[in-house]
């Protein structure tokens, strides 16, 4: 009999998963803190034989390595990629035995990149799962445009023959395991559900109900923005990943901290954004430990920067740094844990901004002042507030200066990338408001123009 556990990365939108029997198991796509695998591992009682990756990933620091290395499992990876560590090369049609009975087969089926594989899990030589990685998704696939522009088309085309491959030679009842789609980026859109089988993609996957042309020109034209720190992540993968280290990072106190700000290093608030807005060192930035951190922080920080974390608590602090860790922020230059005061120099005051809704807004309308949209292109293209100014958060470090002049009132979808943009303009000097509301109450707002466009895919994150 088999098993099949799953390892979420939440704040990524990616899963990983651990398949076997009663004596050993299989751990695909394992996430860089290897450590969540080994627990799952030895909670069935068994040993981790093989590891294995669907491909060279471009939005997060694999633990395939290492973890393979530390469990003398083999590791396999698909025999096109290009890495520099030794692997197990692994080609269509390869069988390994993972167990009694139980084997992994793997499927060419490229697209999300030239040699993504697809591995099928087998019960006595019937398929019990698929393990998917970037491929076929929850009524979705992964995006085709992370390897190389001039592939982009090319790989899309690629995308749709892999999944009308996966869809012919597996039985409707396979459950579609992947790794991509869960607000993950490499997603080429975002859909509802948990889970799927080869049966329910068949009634309304694109990828399976469309021609190669519609399907292509549509996937093509819905693709959002790359996060930055994707370009860092392949490299990385190909080259083989440092071993994690989770330490924690060294302390600092308030003198520290206004030097660290001095030196231009960024300082990043932990806390939600309630309390940052209430009080916070003049100069820190707000990216809430409840939110997408990695993915916000590591998009938007310049690459190799120093960080130094506040955090309420210790649990917090080593929560974040896990969460860096996984896309290749290693270590934090510094930490303080406590709250605002305990960052200050002594008799130091807190900075602080207002928040507001949209019907805030809507009363000051149509005073002149300046309201900044921080949402992504695709979102704004379903509608946005007549009069203003855009700026996804992504770019807005580094067009400050593109911000008119006056009070900014900033806002997003649900209010944490508005607050991220908000400590971003008040560590600039700048007079800022942050809208804390849905943009769905922006429609209901009496004052406030809605601008409507074409419909545009559903937003990936917060």
């Amino acid at each position: 009999m088999f098993f099949i556990d799953t390892i979420d990365t939440e704040g990524l939108g990616n899963r990983s998963y651990l398949a076997g029997g009663a004596a050993a198991a299989v751990a695909v796509d394992p996430p860089r803190d290897i450590d969540r695998v080994l627990e799952a591992a030895a909670a069935r009682g068994v040993r981790i034989s093989h590891v294995v990756e669907t491909h060279v990933h471009n939005d997060y620091v694999t633990g395939g390595l290492d973890l393979a290395r530390l469990t003398g499992a083999a590791y396999l990876v698909p025999a096109a990629a290009r890495v520099a560590f030794a692997r197990t090369p692994v080609a269509d049609g390869d069988v390994v035995a993972v167990d009694e009975g139980i084997a992994l087969r793997a499927m060419a089926t490229p697209g999300h990149t030239p040699h993504h594989t697809s591995y099928v899990l087998e019960d006595r030589g019937e398929a019990a799962a698929v393990f998917t990685g970037g491929s076929l998704l929850i009524g979705s696939v992964g995006r085709p445009d992370l390897v190389e522009p001039r592939l982009t088309e090319r790989l899309a085309r690629a995308q749709h023959a892999s999944a009308r491959r996966l869809a012919a030679e597996l039985p409707d009842a396979t459950p579609v395991l992947p790794t991509h789609g869960f607000g993950s980026f490499c997603s080429s859109s975002q859909s509802e559900g948990g889970s799927t089988t080869i049966g329910e993609e068949k009634g309304r996957n694109a990828a399976l109900v469309e021609d190669v042309d519609s399907f292509v020109a549509t996937l093509l034209a819905g693709l959002d923005d790359v996060p930055a720190y994707y370009a860092h992540m392949g490299p990385a993968n190909a080259a083989g990943p440092a071993q994690l280290d989770l330490t924690a990072p060294a302390r600092t106190d308030a003198a520290g901290i206004a030097e660290r700000l001095a030196a231009g290093e960024w300082v990043v608030d932990l806390r939600n954004r309630i309390a940052f807005a209430e009080g916070h060192v003049a100069g820190s930035l707000n990216f809430e430990a409840e939110g997408k951190i990695a993915t916000y922080l590591a998009w938007m920080i310049p690459w190799g920067k120093p960080v130094t974390l506040l955090a309420e608590s210790p649990g917090q602090l080593a929560a974040a740094q896990r969460e860096l860790a996984r896309v290749g922020i290693d270590r934090p230059a510094a930490a303080a844990t406590g709250g605002v005061h305990e960052w200050l120099p002594a008799g130091g005051a807190p900075s602080s901004f207002p928040r507001a809704t949209f019907a805030d807004l809507a009363a000051r309308r149509p005073v002149p002042d300046v309201v900044l949209d921080v949402r992504r292109d695709s979102e704004r293209a379903a509608g946005w507030i007549e009069g203003s100014v855009h700026i996804p958060v992504h770019d807005l470090h580094r067009r400050l200066a593109d911000v008119p002049a006056g009070r900014v009132w900033v806002h997003c979808a649900g209010g944490m990338r508005a607050a991220i943009a908000a400590s971003l303009l008040d560590a600039a000097g700048r007079d800022v408001v942050a809208v804390d509301d849905s943009f769905d109450a922006a429609a209901a707002a009496a004052g406030l123009d809605l601008t409507a466009g074409p419909a545009a895919p559903a937003p990936a994150a917060p």
